[in-house]
């Protein structure tokens, strides 16, 4: 049997595990992936109300991050919940250092689904970030948030003349559901759901930055990776009517 490539996860604990790390890690596992993971928060929540969120301190994660990396082959990493700018900078930078050709997902998450505020300050510090990853997989609401000074249209050019950007389309007020690629080539994808038995699920979109990043590890060119992710994350909404949804093989 072919050996799982294994995926690390940098996020933070969601006690209902339906978002976050084992939210990842069971998205990698249904993909055939291997999940490995290092935990950058641990919240108070459930799946319908956010309470509190209590921050792993810097230096630790970055001795899980060195301790995966001398023992695994590790080429993807997906970034979830992240203190502030300035720690994901540092992180990044380390993952850099111990491979330099890393594949970075970042989601970059400023809200949690039940409107728990984690920051949502700008820095100039995403503009050099943005060059240091592989694909950006915002909704609609934290892509606003993260130029303000900018409208949508100005902010996805901007974003994609840097990096790949994958834009959700769950939160979208029109064609709800429809995701759009931008790639940092000038070529873009749109990706219309096929499913319409979907019902709102806590920790959608770490499923789906996660499947995603799944189908990368598994050699997936960029658009084939996202279509499959989407594909995978519709099953995942469309398991039952709970807001925590199901995880199964394909």
């Amino acid at each position: 049997m072919k050996n799982r490539p294994n995926i690390l996860t940098i996020a933070g604990f969601d006690p209902t595990n339906g978002a976050g790390l084992t939210a990842d890690v069971k998205t990698f596992e249904a993909l055939k992936c291997y999940g490995l993971s290092v935990c950058t928060a641990n919240t108070v929540q459930d799946d319908q109300e956010f309470i509190a969120c209590h921050w792993i301190p810097t230096s630790i994660i970055l001795n899980q991050i060195d301790v995966l990396f001398n023992r695994f082959e590790i080429k993807l990493v997906k970034i979830g919940i992240v203190e502030n700018w300035d720690t994901l900078e540092i992180i990044i930078n380390k993952l850099h250092s111990l491979n330099p050709e890393i594949k970075i997902i970042l989601d970059p998450i400023l809200k949690s689904s039940s409107n728990f505020d984690f920051h949502s300050d700008h820095s100039e510090k995403l503009d050099i970030l943005l060059s240091k990853i592989y694909l950006l997989t915002p909704n609609y609401e934290e892509i606003q948030q993260l130029y303000p000074e900018k409208n949508i249209e100005e902010t996805i050019a901007y974003i994609s003349s840097k990096t790949n950007l994958f834009l959700k389309g769950g939160h979208r007020t029109d064609k709800k559901g429809r995701d759009v690629l931008y790639l940092a080539n000038k070529k873009q994808f749109t990706l219309n759901p096929k499913s319409f038995n979907c019902s709102e699920k806590h920790g959608s979109g770490c499923v789906l930055s996660s499947a995603i990043t799944s189908y990368l590890a598994l050699e997936f060119p960029i658009l084939k990776a996202c279509l499959k992710g989407k594909q995978y994350t519709e099953k995942f909404l469309s398991s039952n009517t709970s807001l925590l949804g199901s995880h199964s093989k394909k």
